[in-house]
C-alpha cells in the first residue's frame, strides 16, 4: 500500500495588481473557502507572512488564522512562519493564547527568523543581531506563558504546538536550544540529525521533526482542462514563481521553481495542473504524497480557484481515500 496521501490548503495572499475590491474579494474568498475544506475532510490549512511586499502578501497570519478558525471546527491551522522579531513578546504571547481558545488549539506556529532585510528596517529591528534577538524573543514568549505573567493562560497545555523553521544548521540546534519542535525549509537530512544531537547533548528528547517532502509538486491544481488553465492562468502561477525566486535567491527549498516562463514551469513539476483522474493515479501510486492546493497562487481568480478545490476536495479525496 502507497503511503497515505494529505490534503493542505494555504495562503500568502499575493496578488500582483490587484486593486482593493479584488483584494477583498480574495481575502473572503478565502475564508469561505476554508470553511469548505474543514467540511470536506482536508487535513491542514497554511498560512504565511511577509512585509513590504508591493503584491501585497500577507503581513498579519494571525488576523486570517482567527478568520479561519471562526469559520471552521475540526482542521489544523498552521502559522508558518511567524517573523518573531517583528513583534513585541508579550503582547505576542497573550495574542497567541487568545487565538489558542478561540481555536480550541487548532493553530499551531512555526516560529522564524525570515530572510528579508527590508522586513526587518520597515519594522525597526536589527538585521545584525537577528539571531541572537529571536532566541531572546521566543525565550521571552515561552517564559511568559510558563510564569503566568499573562491571562489568560493558553488552552493547549503548556502551550500550542510550536516548531523552529529553517534552513540551515544554525536554525537546527536554535531549535533545540529553545526546547521547540524542528521544520526544516527542505530534505536534508542531516539536518534533522543536528537537531537531535543538539537535543540529546542538552539532556532533552529531540521533540518532532516536520520535513519538507523529498519530492512531488509543491502546489497542486485540478482542472476538467489543464491546458485552458495553464494558458488561461498560467501567468498567475509564474507571478507567484518569479517573487519567490526573487526573495530565495539561491537559497535552497523545494518551493521554489527558477522558472522563468509558463512553458517552462510546466515542465519543472513544481506548480502543477492535473485532472483530478490524473492526480487520483499520482496519488495512488505514491507519487503525490502532500496535495498543498493554493487557491488564491498570484492573484488567481475565482472561477479556476473553486473549480481545482472542488474537484480536489470531491472527487480526488474521497477517490484516494476510498
Amino acid at each position: 500500500m502507497p503511503p497515505t496521501t494529505r490534503f493542505a490548503t494555504r495562503y500568502d495572499f499575493r496578488a500582483p495588481g490587484a486593486d482593493a475590491e479584488t483584494r477583498q474579494e480574495i481575502y473572503a474568498r478565502a475564508v469561505e473557502q476554508a470553511a469548505y475544506v474543514d467540511r470536506h475532510g482536508q487535513d491542514a490549512l497554511m498560512v504565511s507572512e511577509h512585509h513590504a511586499a508591493d503584491d501585497g502578501y500577507l503581513p498579519s497570519p494571525m488576523l486570517v488564522a482567527s478568520a479561519f478558525a471562526a469559520v471552521t471546527t475540526r482542521i489544523p491551522i498552521t502559522v508558518s512562519a511567524l517573523l518573531v522579531n517583528l513583534y513585541e513578546p508579550v503582547r505576542l504571547a497573550e495574542d497567541i493564547a487568545v487565538l489558542d481558545h478561540l481555536s480550541k488549539g487548532r493553530v499551531s506556529y512555526t516560529f522564524g527568523l525570515g530572510y528579508r532585510p527590508v522586513e526587518y528596517a520597515l519594522h525597526g529591528r536589527s538585521w545584525e543581531t537577528r539571531g541572537r534577538d529571536v532566541e531572546e524573543r521566543i525565550g521571552r514568549v515561552l517564559e511568559a506563558w510558563a510564569s503566568a505573567a499573562v491571562t489568560p493562560a493558553p488552552y493547549s497545555r503548556p502551550h500550542p504546538f510550536l516548531f523552529y523553521g529553517g534552513g540551515s544548521p544554525a536554525a537546527a540546534r536554535r531549535a533545540a536550544r529553545l526546547g521547540l519542535n524542528f521544520q526544516p525549509q527542505h530534505g536534508d537530512p542531516a539536518l534533522k540529525a543536528l537537531y537531535d544531537e543538539t537535543c540529546q547533548a542538552a539532556g532533552r528528547e529531540p521533540g518532532f521533526v516536520l520535513q519538507a517532502p523529498s519530492g512531488g509538486p509543491a502546489n497542486v491544481f485540478c482542472a476538467e482542462r489543464p491546458e485552458e488553465f495553464w494558458e488561461r492562468y498560467g501567468h498567475h502561477l509564474l507571478a507567484d514563481a518569479v517573487a519567490y525566486q526573487e526573495w530565495h535567491g539561491e537559497a535552497g527549498s523545494y518551493v521554489v521553481d527558477r522558472s522563468r516562463t509558463v512553458e517552462e514551469m510546466r515542465a519543472a513539476g513544481v506548480y502543477v495542473v492535473l485532472t483530478a483522474d490524473e492526480l487520483v493515479d499520482r496519488c495512488r501510486s505514491g507519487e503525490i504524497r502532500l496535495v498543498t492546493s493554493h487557491p488564491a497562487c498570484g492573484g488567481l481568480p475565482a472561477e479556476p480557484s473553486w473549480e481545482s478545490l472542488r474537484l480536489v476536495c470531491e472527487t480526488v479525496l474521497p477517490a484516494v481515500r476510498g
